[in-house]
């Protein structure tokens, strides 16, 4: 090993203070035993939970009519229960204002013995399907009929708290609460309508406090911060009105036989398991999306096991009905308070559960000073943002607005399980009339013939797809956009005879699908005839070439092209392509002249085009080089690409040509309104990306972004000069001030690969020599040598398995080594004083396609792998 190479030192006579390492000189330090602790994020995160869980389990209790004790007996099950068993360690469950209108309904009919009962059989029915895994049918479910469900049930509750925040009493229905408004509104408490005045004006300004002090207020929820201002206005003021009343725990009331008439019994435990259950995952599936949003805490806390978490769920309703508590459900607004607050574990749900058991037990003279007004004020307000304009906006996008409006209405005025009921059948109804509307326009524009069939093509759409094809002059060019998704036999037909008789006759056809699934073969000249199932190229029969997809072949957009009439047909070799072939630097070049074996040139293990292999899909005469965008890989010129008559562009112009030709014609029109609108506004990335010049490196690929998301800095090794005359980088450094300074970006990632040529060119350097350029660039990388040759600081680890060599090791520490260069530019660390910047170091290993991020864990440097889990929610 060259005089470069790191090495430990192993005398005797070393500094006896400095702990020796017993392990091979480049392998990483054993790992610390383990132990169980609770983080200090938890923590804090727990009582910030615990903090906004009191006043609401109170308020929803009060609102279902149940016997306040309730709401905290469910606060502290979900938190325990639901915390310790579930399968989203960052959900938070309790009483949820979700199961407010559903329990007041069961308790109303049935009483609250029997509504205990009926939260204990949901709790079993939540079990058995956790045992059956069916718990991701449930998010088969349209949004807009759980939008709709929520809204319903905001509705609901907001307009029966009001009847207690104007000092009364709410009725059985939402009809009976309108009527009963009026005389209401004709009898108000004016101690009552003040306390939930102030209640509601706290809530709503207690967030928009500006400036830093308004930063520090905000970290004391809002929801605690009302009702406590209500609480202290109201007894420093001696306000006569009615507060909340704990009766003593020796006559709480717990779970009884359920009294009724079986379908009633049994549509009550079908309901309150359907309502908790999607809810439960659906706040686990957007808990998922809140944690994929921070790289270090996505690496540690995984993605939610559904089929767990009902099982949690389920477990947690047992105990809450036995206890003789409110029905358990994930609950949104705590659960993203959660994870704000930093939780790293399940172990603050579980903490902010035994908070609630303590202030259950020990806090009652003081729960018994808050006015029952300015509860219902609280959930009034929690009602009134179930109904969330962001949802409707969404539905409206989508075209199901027709479905929420119907479910709404339906849980409002018949029932929760009535409205979803109503709702799922009016989505099924929607669901048929699209699949049965297609609609198919005709026009000419300079010559060429244009046919748009938009939906789905089946046999109920042949009539007037034929009618409008026969409009089409003979001897034309045609192009047929199929933007739709489904294609039966009837319509293939259809569209495949008219391409045969219309190319027979001197016409030319270009079919082109902006969705996916969408093919129609030619037949095959060569004596056979083509089949729904064919994967070939199609071939030029009048001067044409067209291809698309057979129905349910592959998912490859269809596109072909028309090639200019030659005088006599001519066959063009199949090209089976995966997806991701261009990164294998299999470009599907066709020479006019090329030998049997395949490509000149080729590897002579690589199939020859045509050749199938295990797990191709044939996608026509192109190959997909990012999702939705199709690299052409036909065979001769494409206008437009710049090459002459009469020249021959090398390999390298035919690729960049077809690249850009590929990109005008087909990404170009679906990222022209997006790249408009940056254009018109600047770029505004959130991230800088610091990353090797390796080609293998795609960072789009990796981050899964898109234009204008990333501010992108290459080069070699990944190095940050640190700042300085004599060792500093004006290149580097400009980039990351203007980031910084100009572009305000939220953070910096510092990214290394594995198998760096730079950090191999580092181990295997000689001191002395002719300082090349690329020498004098790889001197920013020595203080990465000597971190790692320092037996007084901790070696950057993978946390799955130890560094392969003395590269990969080299690569992770550079990483740490960049960072502190990183913090050492004027622009950073002012960034980071004022919290406007977090900084992270990000490993990807090339062979594995497997990215790991940097984590602090007992002041060690530890790279944890990102699963697919983390980013597929």
């Amino acid at each position: 090993m060259s005089a470069c190479v790191p090495t430990r030192a192993t005398d005797s006579n070393a500094n006896v203070s400095r702990t020796k390492r017993v392990h091979p000189p480049h392998s990483p330090p054993p790992p610390s035993p383990r132990r169980f602790r609770i983080a200090g994020a938890d923590v804090s995160a727990s009582i910030a939970v615990f903090l906004i869980a009191l006043p609401l389990s109170l308020g929803i209790a009060l609102a279902t009519g149940a016997p306040l004790q309730a709401g905290l007996v469910a606060a502290a099950a979900g938190g325990l229960v639901a915390g310790l068993l579930g399968g989203c360690p960052l959900q938070v469950s309790g009483p949820a204002a979700g199961l407010t209108v559903v329990t007041a309904d069961l308790i109303h009919r049935y009483g609250w013995r029997t509504t205990c009962a009926v939260t204990v059989l949901a709790g079993l029915a939540q079990l058995a399907l956790g045992c059956v895994r069916v718990a991701r049918t449930a998010l088969a479910v349209s949004p807009a009929i759980v939008h709709g469900m929520l809204a319903g049930i905001g509705v609901t509750i907001a307009v029966a708290q009001l009847h207690i925040v104007l000092g009364g009493t709410p009725q059985s229905s939402v009809l009976a609460n309108l009527r009963a408004l009026p005389a209401q509104l004709a009898d108000l408490h004016p101690a009552d309508v003040a306390m939930s005045v102030l209640t509601l004006a706290l809530l709503l300004l207690w967030p928009r406090v500006p400036g830093r002090l308004g930063h520090l207020m905000r970290k004391i929820p809002a929801a605690l911060v009302a009702v406590a201002g209500a609480t202290l206005t109201a007894s420093l003021a001696g306000l006569s009105l009615a507060k909340v009343d704990l009766p003593s725990w020796s006559s709480h009331a717990l779970a009884g036989l359920p009294e009724g008439p079986v379908l009633g019994i049994a549509a009550a435990v079908l309901t309150t398991t359907l309502v908790c259950s999607v809810q439960s995952l659906l706040g686990a599936v957007a808990v998922d999306k809140l944690v994929a949003g921070q790289p270090g805490l996505s690496a540690r806390v995984g993605r939610s096991d559904l089929n767990r978490e009902l099982l949690g769920q389920g477990a947690a309703n047992v105990v809450s009905g036995v206890l003789g508590g409110l029905p358990v459900a994930g609950v949104a607004v705590r659960s993203s308070a959660n994870v704000q607050a930093g939780a790293v574990s399940r172990n603050s749900t579980m903490l902010h559960g035994v908070l609630v058991v303590v202030a259950a037990l020990l806090m009652v003279p003081v729960l018994e000073l808050i006015p029952l007004a300015s509860l219902a004020a609280l959930v009034m307000a929690v009602g009134i943002q179930m109904v969330s304009l962001h949802h409707i906006r969404t539905v409206t996008r989508h075209r199901e607005v027709l479905v929420y409006a119907v479910t709404t209405l339906g849980v409002v005025f018949l029932g929760v399980l009535e409205g979803v009921l109503l709702g799922v059948t009016v989505a099924v109804a929607v669901a048929l009339n699209r699949l049965a509307h297609t609609r198919i326009t005709h026009d000419e524009k300079e010559g060429v013939h244009h046919v748009h069939v938009r939906g789905q093509l089946t046999f109920l759409a042949v009539p007037r797809l034929s009618r409008t094809l026969h409009l089409v002059p003979q001897g034309t060019h045609v192009v047929v956009e199929l933007d739709g998704s489904f294609m039966d036999h009837a319509a293939y037909e259809s569209l495949q005879d008219w391409q045969n008789a219309h190319t027979a006759r001197g016409g030319s056809a270009e079919l082109t699908g902006r969705r996916t699934g969408v093919r129609v073969t030619e037949p095959d000249h060569t004596g056979g005839e083509a089949t729904p199932a064919d994967t070939a190229t199609g071939t030029t029969s009048g001067g044409s070439s067209t291809t698309t997809e057979a129905p349910a072949r592959t998912n490859a957009p269809a596109h072909t092209t028309a090639n200019a009439p030659t005088g006599e047909p001519t066959t063009s070799t199949a090209c089976r392509c995966h997806p991701w072939t261009p990164w294998r630097n299999h470009q599907c070049d066709h020479p006019q002249s090329a030998p049997p074996s395949g490509h000149p040139g080729e590897p002579a293990d690589r199939p020859a085009p045509g050749t199938a292999t295990p797990g191709d899909t044939d996608t026509g005469t192109g190959t997909d080089t990012h999702p939705g965008t199709r690299k052409d890989t036909g065979t001769g010129p494409h206008p437009g690409t710049g090459t002459k008559p009469g020249t021959t562009p090398g390999p390298g112009g035919h690729q960049l040509a077809r690249g850009i030709s590929a990109f005008q014609r087909n990404t170009a029109p679906l990222v022209r309104g997006e790249l408009a609108r940056l254009a018109k506004e600047g770029q505004r990335p959130s991230q800088l990306f610091l990353t090797c010049a390796d080609s293998r490196l795609v960072t789009s690929m990796i981050t899964s972004s898109g234009p204008g998301d990333l501010f992108v800095v290459r080069n070699v090794g990944n190095l940050v000069p640190p700042p300085g005359e004599e060792s500093g980088d004006d290149s580097v450094a400009a980039a990351i001030e203007y980031a910084v300074d100009v572009l305000r970006v939220r953070s910096i990632t510092v990214c290394g690969h594995s198998g760096c040529g730079a950090m191999q060119a580092l181990l295997n350097s000689e001191p002395g020599g002719a300082q090349t350029p690329l020498k004098r660039w790889l001197r920013h990388g020595l203080p990465s040598l000597e971190r790692m040759a320092d037996d007084g600081r901790p070696w950057a680890r993978l946390a799955a398995r130890a560094p392969a060599d003395a590269v990969e090791q080299l690569c992770l520490t550079n990483v740490v080594q960049q960072l502190e260069h990183l913090r050492g530019h004027e622009s950073v660390a002012r960034a980071l004083r004022e919290g406007a910047l977090e900084l992270h170091g990000m490993y990807f290993h090339v062979g594995e396609a497997q990215a790991y991020l940097l984590t602090e864990e007992d002041g060690e440097q530890l790279f944890d792998g990102v699963g697919v889990a983390d980013l597929s929610a």
